[in-house]
C-alpha cells in the first residue's frame, strides 16, 4: 500500500482525493497539501468519516522548491501528484528530483508570465521550428527525461481525460483492434448546463487561455496551424445529441505525433455553445484575456486574473450543472488488410459525479484519471525510469481501472467520422 502527497486542492483535487479514499487498498495515506490549507483541512474532514486511508494535510506553496522539498522530505510519500496549475509543473518536478520520488500530472507546462523575455526567446524559437503558436508545449518538461532517468524516477504527464485518457484510448487501439492507424480524431463534448450566461468548467484563467489560442493540428508529422475557431464541425454525440464542435490546438496531439508517427493526421476537436462564444470573443476584443499587466489606480493587474476572479468558480457548479459529456477518440486505419474505424468514448452525467463526490463531470473526468494514473505508478505497473505520457505504457489495466472507478468507456466499430 501506497502513501501519495497530493498537491492542490481545487476541483480536479477533490475528485482525486475522494477517489483515492474509495482506493484505501492501495492509498493506505494521503497528505493534501496547497497554499491555502484550510481547503486542504475541509477536503480532509470531508473524507475521513468515510475512509480506511489516513489523511493528513500542509500548508506549502506550489513554486517554492525548497519549501516542497522539506514537505516531501518530511512527509516521504512513493509518489507526488501534482493537481496545482500547470504554472507550477516544473517547480514540482525539481522538487521530485531533489527528493527523490516519482511524479504525476493532469495537464502540460506553460508560464504564467508569457512575457518574460528568457521564455519569449525560446518560444519564438520554437514556433519557427515546429510551427505552431500555443503557449503551452511539452518540451519543458520533455527537457527532463535524462535527469530523471538517471535519478531511477518516473514521471508521468497528463493523466487527466484529455490529455490522459484519450492517449490511452489510442493505445488501447493500436494494441487491440489496428495494424495501422491513418486518422485520430479526438472529441471533447460538454453537453451540460450550469445556467449561468458565461462561466468555464474548469480553471478560467487556463481555460481561456486555451481556448483564444490558435488551433492547430498535425499532418504527415507536421503541424498545420489555423485561426481561432476557424474549423467547425456538427456532431452527432452518443447520449448527448447535436453539437457544434471547433478545432482546437491541444497537447496530446504533440506526444501522440512523436510516440504514433505512423497516423497522418490527428485532431482536437471541442464543443462550445454559440452564447460562450460570444462572451468569449467580447471580453477578448477589450482586452480582457491578455496576460500583459496594466496599471490600474496605481496597482498592476493581469487582465485575464482579474477576469478569473469574477467568474464562478469552477469547483462550486456541481449542484447547478445538468447534461452529460461525451469524449473520445474516433480511429481509422486498417486491420488484416481491411479498412476499419472505430470509436471509443466514455459518457459521464454531471448530475450523478456530483451525487458520488460533490463535482461536476468535468472535475471528474480529470480526477478519476489522476487517481488512476498515481495508481499505475506507486503499484509499478507503469513505472520505468523517464518522462512519459499514457500512450507510453500498456494500456490494459488502465483501461480496466477506468472501467471500475467510475469511467466506462464503449467501443462503437461503425462510427459517423468527421470530415
Amino acid at each position: 500500500m501506497a502513501r501519495l502527497l497530493i498537491i492542490g486542492c481545487g476541483g480536479v483535487a477533490s475528485v482525486a482525493i475522494a477517489k483515492c479514499c474509495q482506493n484505501s487498498a492501495v492509498f493506505k495515506e494521503i497528505c493534501i497539501a496547497s497554499r491555502t490549507v484550510s481547503k486542504c483541512e475541509a477536503a480532509a474532514e470531508k473524507w475521513r468519516p468515510h475512509t480506511k486511508t489516513v489523511i493528513t494535510t500542509a500548508q506549502v506553496d506550489a513554486e517554492d522548491v525548497p519549501a516542497l522539498v522539506k514537505l516531501i522530505n518530511d512527509y516521504k510519500p512513493d509518489a507526488v501528484l501534482n493537481v496545482a496549475l500547470p504554472y507550477q509543473d516544473l517547480a514540482i518536478m525539481d522538487a521530485c528530483l531533489e527528493a527523490g520520488v516519482h511524479y504525476i500530472d493532469t495537464a502540460n507546462y506553460e508560464p504564467e508570465d508569457t512575457d518574460d523575455p528568457e521564455w519569449r526567446k525560446i518560444y519564438e524559437e520554437r514556433c519557427k521550428k515546429l510551427g505552431f503558436s500555443a503557449y503551452f508545449d511539452y518540451s519543458w518538461q520533455w527537457a527532463y527525461e535524462e535527469k530523471f532517468k538517471k535519478a531511477g524516477l518516473t514521471a508521468l504527464l497528463g493523466t487527466g481525460f484529455d490529455p490522459g485518457v484519450t492517449s490511452v484510448f489510442c493505445a488501447y487501439a493500436k494494441k487491440h483492434y489496428f495494424d495501422t492507424i491513418d486518422t485520430i480524431d479526438i472529441l471533447d463534448c460538454n453537453g451540460g448546463d450550469h445556467g449561468y450566461a458565461f462561466a468555464t468548467n474548469f480553471n478560467p484563467e487556463i481555460n481561456l487561455r486555451e481556448v483564444s489560442a490558435p488551433g492547430s493540428y498535425m499532418e504527415n508529422g507536421m503541424w498545420v496551424e489555423v485561426p481561432a475557431m476557424s474549423i467547425k464541425r456538427e456532431y452527432d454525440f452518443p447520449e448527448v445529441g447535436m453539437k457544434d464542435m471547433y478545432l482546437l490546438h491541444h497537447e496530446e496531439i504533440e506526444a501522440l505525433g512523436r510516440n504514433m508517427p505512423e497516423v497522418k493526421r490527428i485532431r482536437f476537436f471541442m464543443t462550445f455553445g454559440q452564447s460562450y462564444l460570444d462572451h468569449m470573443r467580447c471580453l477578448e476584443d477589450v482586452g480582457m484575456l491578455s496576460t500583459t499587466p496594466i496599471n490600474f489606480e496605481g496597482k498592476d493587474i493581469v487582465p485575464i486574473q482579474f477576469l478569473k476572479a469574477l467568474l464562478p468558480d469552477p469547483a462550486t457548479l456541481g449542484p447547478r450543472t445538468k447534461g452529460k459529456t461525451n469524449i473520445g477518440c474516433i480511429f481509422t486505419g486498417k486491420k488484416d488488410g481491411k479498412e476499419k474505424k472505430l470509436f471509443i468514448y466514455n459518457v459521464c452525467d454531471h448530475e450523478e459525479c456530483y451525487k458520488e463526490v460533490g463535482s461536476q463531470a468535468i472535475s471528474y473526468t480529470t480526477g478519476v484519471p489522476a487517481m488512476i494514473g498515481a495508481m499505475m505508478v506507486v503499484t509499478g505497473k507503469w513505472q520505468k525510469p523517464g518522462v512519459f505520457t499514457t500512450d507510453e505504457f500498456d494500456p490494459d489495466p488502465y483501461m480496466e481501472a477506468l472501467n471500475e472507478w467510475g469511467l466506462p468507456w464503449v467501443v462503437d466499430d461503425d462510427p459517423v467520422l468527421v470530415d
